[in-house]
């Protein structure tokens, strides 16, 4: 599945200019020719201009407009700057008022605005049955009606919230296959009619909002077709200014990392590693998007390096008495058992112990403990599930699918990555008890991990063949099962798509032990996964390399 990460916005309702007739009279700079902008005489400013914008969202009607400008404000990625304005827009939304106004009032019948609803209620916690969506079947046979397939943009809205899906409700299921095919049928009269609306259906089922990273597809928005997107227009403005802003701060943690990488001298000691830093950093840019978590991304970043560069050392460098020797030590955590280790390794086992010691002491300055004993665990967790692999290797043995992916999953770095984030976020939360609920994979680290690990195998298996000490699932799965290439493919996408459906339970149905920040960064970096994965025919990544050059 070939996923480039591109987006625009769906053209809403014909806007009526009584439409933010409640804001205007605040918003003294009004653009009056364009309806929907909001004019400085400079750059905007933090108190006066901001002031603007939270005063229009504070107006809207929260069950119309303020839902749409929180999806303008989502897909623009600037919903860091109207958290709270945000949150009571949402709370506003019981399930009370949500059903009684569903049965009774006509409007919110409409399928645009019930899905849109049920999409952004879902995302901030709010669950929101899915037999909702049963007023749009056909009382005859049970299936969606097809009246329904002339309505677009509901089906676009439809087709989004589909992807909330968790595991059981099987008229989402059904949803999101009914509206991808009458949208897919709708693409020839579209490209003939309305070239963009045509491309905006071709985006939106390769990449549905709920499953891409606004920080990669908002720059598309801007001054693309203004007079369909009233609302995305009213806050492109402060997008813009707020991109260039984080393009800034990013290029600084950009240079922190490379100066940090550089002085510690892995890349000299090992010729044979990957030299990443860019691509490194942009896991943590994807899974940390508030700007104030600048010091978060650049350690985390360094902790991605540390996974990155021991997986090279499991698959292309060391002999297996070399790799055992090396878990050995990572598990004890003693200097002596490094000192059979060639010189390599011997480097890269103490810049890891400085770095888990230096992210150690910062909790303990802060909580007065320290997560030291967890970090080191998790670690010695990561090179056992690498050895595992390389023992497979060594011995020619091809597990049985289900084993070999319940070590992929711990192999696949992403329970070490979550783990160091939940300790960077230094959320109230966060104390020994949680940690060691989130030491011990729970659900959102497992479907992530199995995203991550499933995606991987699946970008790089190109043949029968497979490249890599470590082996795929879809090596194992053939050897088990037998059948094709695409066989084991299709099995890999539902499993893909069962660890979706486990993750969207997870930070919908919220654990009180993970805070927002943590389950969005979870959910973001299931969301990198495949463009990270998106190899082209010479095993290189253009959709990323191209989104790094426009972001960096």
């Amino acid at each position: 599945m070939a996923l480039s990460i591109m987006s625009s916005y769906a053209s809403f309702r014909p806007f009526k200019p009584s439409s933010l007739s409640s804001s205007q009279n605040i918003i003294r700079n009004f653009d009056e020719n364009s309806k929907y902008h909001i004019r400085s005489n400079g750059d905007l400013t933090p108190q006066k201009d901001l002031d603007k914008y939270r005063d229009v969202l504070r107006k809207a009607d929260p069950f119309d407009e303020g839902l749409k400008m929180i999806d303008a404000i989502q897909r623009l990625g600037i919903d860091y700057i109207f958290e709270e304005e945000i949150d009571k827009i949402i709370q506003s939304q019981s399930a009370y008022k949500f059903f009684r106004e569903f049965e009774h009032d006509h409007h919110h019948q409409d399928l645009y605005d019930v899905a849109l609803r049920f999409r952004l209620l879902r995302q901030h916690g709010l669950f929101v049955p899915a037999d909702i969506f049963n007023k749009y079947k056909d009382n005859n046979n049970g299936c969606f009606d097809t009246r329904l397939r002339e309505d677009i943009k509901g089906l676009l809205s439809l087709y989004e919230a589909s992807h909330l899906c968790i595991e059981g409700e099987n008229i989402l299921d059904e949803a999101a296959l009914f509206s991808a095919q009458h949208l897919e049928a709708s693409m020839t009269r579209l490209h003939r009619y309305d070239q963009y609306q045509a491309k905006f259906v071709a985006t939106t089922l390769q990449n549905p909002t709920h499953k891409s990273l606004s920080k990669f597809t908002a720059k598309d928005l801007f001054g693309v077709y203004p007079s369909q997107n009233g609302y995305i227009n009213l806050f492109q403005q402060l997008a813009k200014v707020e991109f260039n802003r984080v393009q800034s701060l990013h290029r600084m943690e950009i240079d922190k990392v490379t100066r940090w990488w550089r002085d510690i001298g892995l890349a000299k000691e090992l010729t044979f590693a990957r030299d990443q830093p860019v691509k490194w950093y942009i896991w943590s840019m994807a899974c940390l998007t508030d700007p104030t978590l600048s010091k978060q991304r650049v350690a985390l970043t360094k902790s991605i390096s540390f996974i990155y560069v021991i997986d090279d050392i499991f698959d292309m460098y060391s002999s297996l008495d070399e790799l055992i020797l090396f878990t050995q030590a990572v598990s004890s955590w003693e200097y002596s058992a490094i000192q059979k280790l060639p010189d390599s390794m011997k480097t890269c086992f103490r810049a890891l112990d400085n770095m888990i010691n230096e992210s150690s002491h910062t909790i303990y300055q802060k909580r007065g403990w320290s997560p030291l004993h967890s970090l080191r665990k998790t670690w010695a967790s990561l090179c056992e599930a690498f050895l595992v692999e390389a023992k497979w290797f060594a011995s020619r043995h091809v597990p049985k699918a289900k084993e070999y992916l319940e070590n992929g999953v711990v192999s696949s770095g992403v329970h070490v990555v979550l783990v160091h984030i939940f300790v960077l976020l230094d959320e109230t939360s966060l104390t020994q008890k949680t940690l060691d609920f989130v030491e011990n994979m729970p659900s959102i680290i497992t479907s992530t991990a199995s995203i991550l690990r499933l995606w991987d195998d699946f970008g790089s298996a190109k043949d029968e063949n497979q490249e890599g000490h470590d082996g795929s699932y879809v090596e194992c799965y053939m050897k088990e099962l037998g059948g094709s290439v695409e066989d084991a493919r299709e099995e890999m996408m539902e499993k893909i798509s069962d660890a979706w459906k486990c993750l969207n339970k997870e930070c919908i149905l919220r654990n009180p032990a993970f805070p927002p920040p943590f389950l969005k960064a979870s959910l973001n970096l299931a969301r990198l996964v495949p463009l990270m994965y998106n190899y082209d025919h010479n095993q290189r990544l253009p959709h990323l390399e191209e989104h790094i050059k426009s972001l960096l």
